[in-house]
């Protein structure tokens, strides 16, 4: 592949990085206090979800997440921050694309009816898809440094 600037392959990191400072925005912008202490995540998604065209998400969140608020907080808030800086440096990077991928269909799905939500969802799904497919931690990455993948 010819490109003018880089390789095929180092595009390709540059996207995963690209998506890695996605993710690491998604997290910085949480207001973690809120999030940890009162709740607010976890209470905004439960009202998301019960107000669901979709019977099964508001039984999956009842099931799943509402038995333990404080815990789903913590998963989202940290899986957001490892995904991001997983992606950045390229560590673990084919389990990140993957668990990115289906973080960001379950997005998708709770958000069905927010168009612009289900637009950077399905960007960075698609991303993470493409990434993974093309084997983006062979570049500038951890993973291919110690020879991980």
């Amino acid at each position: 592949m010819h490109s003018i600037w880089l390789s095929g392959a180092e595009w390709l990191a540059v996207l995963r990085i690209g998506l890695g400072l996605w993710w690491l925005e998604s997290w910085r912008h949480k207001d973690k206090k809120a999030w940890f202490e009162r709740g607010t995540g976890i209470t905004w998604a439960a009202d998301v979800a019960g107000k669901h065209k979709w019977p099964v998400v508001k039984r999956g969140f009842e099931r799943f997440v509402a038995p333990r608020p404080r815990l789903m907080a913590h998963v989202v808030v940290y899986a957001e921050l490892a995904l991001g800086l997983g992606l950045v440096v390229g560590f673990l990077t084919p389990v990140a694309l993957v668990a990115g991928f289906l973080l960001n269909l379950l997005y998708f799905v709770l958000m069905i009816h927010d168009w612009a939500e289900q637009g950077q969802n399905a960007m960075m799904a698609l991303i993470s898809l493409a990434a993974f497919g093309a084997m983006a931690w062979q570049t500038w990455s951890l993973d291919h440094t110690i020879g991980l993948f």
